[in-house]
């Protein structure tokens, strides 16, 4: 046949042509941009999915630098708690060579004040002094803020605490084991009678510090008795008072300064005297079980002082409180309970009657405050991270228990040069104890959240971005054989469009006929 109006041959090619026209500008167009898919024709479900890829990529990114910068707010706060360390470690030595007042004159006194005086000036000034862009990192801005703190709570920490927008925290505790002293009561029937024995009735005195052998003579009063084993309270731990009952155990209550299994007291009896036919009741009571301050006047729990058990020993250990905070088991030292949680991350030490005393205690509730880290892809509640830096100015550092640092400088309660050095080491020690423990603190954050965190976020964005390479870009393999492909293609489909379009010339072949 030969029709000229209509060339099926002509438009075949020109389909072909256009066709493989597309599929070298779409070829051309991957190998230009490296990628697969560039619009959501190329791959509809492709795209959805590098999209989400590439967002989470995004935010992968910018995770890893807020972990990096939480670090670096970390090791500035790290260094000025390193040199307020050892302006610390300076103040204990000075206070201790203070103390050798046999050997230091009142001007060395005095002079060793004034360092002391520069020392806390120093401290008070490393705590307003050291930011991180402009915040002040270690004057209490970044500790939590709390309110109806109960009578029976000492002293609290708040290290850590997950608030909702706007919410707060009640803490709960719940004393199921009471604190107690390790106690032990000498019942000698008030004063010392030995009756017509004459020697001296002598015991050995010991607990967590140390142990001091004492002999008494008759006619020493209980008076004398305490008087004499305080005397030697900083050497043993153990401090003594008088005690009565009507039950008849009167005489010496002993008693070890601090609460909780570290502690005991511990009596030895090296000469009873013939104490024990010269009084009714004599001898070593045990306390009463949960309750220290009271002996028990059971059998099994006096033992006379003639006893070789005395002899060998009669020891009473305190213990420590058990408890839970907001319903999860806490680790005691003590009067002190500590949970640690994702969540929260309190440390409460009790008053002492409530912390003999079983119950319920509404400690105190955390309004908000603390330093909050996004250290998460999504931005919840679990995905950050809270930390409280405590105030470490010489108020804040110390407790109410030994005092505070403050309380050292010229004119105060534990001056060196008039004041109570005993008690202005207990202090500096435990300001030592508190700098050290937020170094520590700060250092498992870095450590174990921070560098884990970025570590595990640098492996997760480099999967990301593989999946996402693996689904968006273009394998150029591929795609430039495709491209001499789709060449050849066009060029072919070019000539045959060229030939089709030639045929209906040999309709004129027969016109000339």
């Amino acid at each position: 046949m030969a029709r000229i109006n209509t060339n099926p041959a002509s438009l075949i090619a020109q389909r072909n042509l256009s066709q493989n026209t597309r599929s070298l500008n779409t070829t051309l167009e991957r190998l230009s941009t490296g990628l697969r898919i560039n619009r959501g024709k190329d791959d509809p479900a492709g795209l959805i999915a590098s999209e989400n890829l590439r967002s989470e990529k995004s935010a992968l990114s910018a995770a890893i630098s807020n972990a990096e910068r939480t670090d670096q707010l970390v090791n500035i706060a790290e260094g000025g708690l390193q040199e307020l360390s050892n302006l610390l470690i300076d103040l204990r030595g000075l206070v201790t060579a203070t103390a050798n007042s046999g050997g230091v004159s009142v001007e060395e006194k005095q002079a060793n004040q004034l360092q002391i005086d520069s020392i806390l000036q120093t401290i008070d000034r490393l705590a307003e002094s050291t930011n991180f862009q402009g915040v002040k990192i270690l004057n209490g801005n970044f500790d939590f803020t709390s309110r109806s703190v109960s009578a029976a709570v000492a002293d609290f920490r708040v290290n850590g605490a997950k608030l909702q927008r706007g919410g707060t925290i009640d803490v709960q505790a719940v004393i199921t084991t009471s604190a107690q002293r390790g106690a032990l009561y000498l019942s000698t029937g008030g004063g010392l009678d030995l009756g017509t024995n004459s020697g001296l009735f002598t015991v050995e005195v010991g607990g967590a510090l140390g142990t001091r052998e004492l002999s008494f003579a008759s006619g020493t009063t209980t008076a004398q008795i305490v008087a004499a084993i305080n005397t030697y309270s900083d050497v043993t731990g153990v401090v003594a008072s008088a005690y009565s009952s009507g039950a008849g155990t009167n005489g010496v209550y002993l008693r070890s300064t601090n609460y909780g299994t570290d502690s005991f007291v511990s009596v030895k009896v090296v000469n009873d005297a013939g104490l024990n036919t010269a009084v009714a009741n004599a001898g070593i009571y045990q306390p009463i079980t949960d309750n220290f301050r009271r002996p028990s006047t059971a059998a099994p729990d006096r033992t006379l002082f003639s006893d070789p058990n005395a002899s060998n020993g009669i020891r009473d250990l305190g213990q420590n409180l058990v408890a839970t905070i907001n319903g999860v088991s806490a680790t005691t030292k003590g009067k002190t309970a500590r949970i640690n949680t994702d969540f929260l991350d309190v440390e409460i030490n009790f008053n002492e009657n409530n912390a003999i005393t079983r119950g319920v205690v509404n400690a105190f509730t955390i309004t908000g405050g603390g330093a909050e880290f996004q250290l998460a892809t999504r931005v919840d509640i679990a995905g950050k991270v809270a930390l409280g830096i405590q105030d470490v100015s010489t108020r804040k550092l110390g407790n109410s228990e030994v005092g505070f640092l403050g309380a050292l400088g010229n004119g105060r309660t534990y001056n060196v040069v008039d004041g109570d050095l005993v008690k202005g080491q207990k202090v500096v020690e435990e300001a030592i104890r508190q700098v050290s423990a937020l170094r520590g603190r700060l250092g498992a954050f870095q450590r174990n959240t921070v560098g884990a965190t970025i570590r595990n976020l640098g492996v997760s964005l480099e999967n990301s971005s593989a999946a996402e390479s693996v689904i968006r870009d273009a394998d150029f393999a591929v795609e430039t054989a495709e491209l001499t492909r789709s060449q050849i293609l066009q060029q072919a489909a070019g000539n045959s469009l060229g030939l089709a379009n030639s045929q209906p010339q040999s309709a004129l072949a027969l016109l000339r006929q």
